[in-house]
């Protein structure tokens, strides 16, 4: 029972090791507070924005933008993924120009989707859907390319139509993949959308970093940090029980 807890919790002795580096570090003297606040006082800055409903109001901003952003980039991305993998003679038309838009770092792109679109919420949300879409699509497509061929002689034996073999084969076969690529495209968006705050934004988690940054506030940049990495933790563990339940023991590589 011990050494299972001690498995669980191996992977969070680091964030306590950090934790406590951090302690020192404010201890000694170091840096000063205005490079670096010490946990109470981030601890407290966090406290008054739970008491305030700032945190609650921007981390459900952002949440949105991500959510909204990731639903198009699902919709899109998985049934292209799916017409590729079956189609690959196809796919070798687009994939020049689909290797060259993930060659593309989507930040990148602000600045013009600023101007075309504004710096409301549509370019916020393209930056998600371009950020969150080629993990979903590739490993869709991988999904898909992929399936065993002994099942699908299986399935030709017991006369199985071509639509009965793609849902009754190839789509189960795929779902780990796709939905290990759901999980890294999710985390794309955070990225993505913390970036896009950064630049352009009244409110978000990015641009609480971004106001604590210009108004010298350390421990409100931290404040979000900490929140961004919370919620990624907790997104990350939601899709990893999900996959384990759709994987039934096959092998899993969670790594991007």
């Amino acid at each position: 029972m011990i050494k299972k807890v001690h498995d669980k919790l191996k992977g969070y002795y680091i964030f306590l090791l950090i934790f406590i580096l951090w302690v020192v570090v404010c201890k000694i003297g170091v840096w000063n507070e205005y490079i670096l606040p010490t946990p109470q006082k981030v601890f407290d800055t966090f406290k008054n924005m739970v008491l305030n409903g700032s945190i609650f109001e921007n981390v459900f901003v952002s949440l949105k933008r991500i959510f909204i952003g990731f639903f198009i980039s699902s919709v899109l991305a998985i049934p292209l993924g799916m017409l590729f993998g079956c189609k690959q003679k196809l796919y070798k038309f687009f994939k020049p120009l689909l290797e060259f838009m993930r060659s593309t770092p989507p930040l990148a792109l602000i600045p013009m989707l600023i101007l075309w679109f504004g710096i409301g919420e549509k370019s916020k949300i393209i930056i998600i859907i371009l950020a969150s879409f080629f993990p979903i699509f590739l490993n869709t497509l991988n999904g898909i390319k992929n399936c065993d061929v002994k099942l699908i002689e299986v399935g030709k034996v017991f006369n199985f139509t071509n639509l009965e073999i793609f849902t009754k084969i190839i789509i189960p076969n795929a779902l780990v993949d796709i939905f290990v690529g759901l999980n890294l495209g999710l985390g794309y968006s955070f990225r993505a959308i913390i970036g896009a705050e950064l630049v352009a934004a009244s409110s978000g988690l990015g641009y609480l970093i971004s106001d604590g940054r210009s108004m010298s506030r350390t421990d409100v940049v931290l404040v979000g940090i900490l929140v961004i990495g919370f919620l990624g933790i907790i997104s990350e563990f939601i899709f990893r029980k999900i996959i384990k339940k759709v994987s039934r023991g096959k092998q899993v590589n969670f790594d991007d």
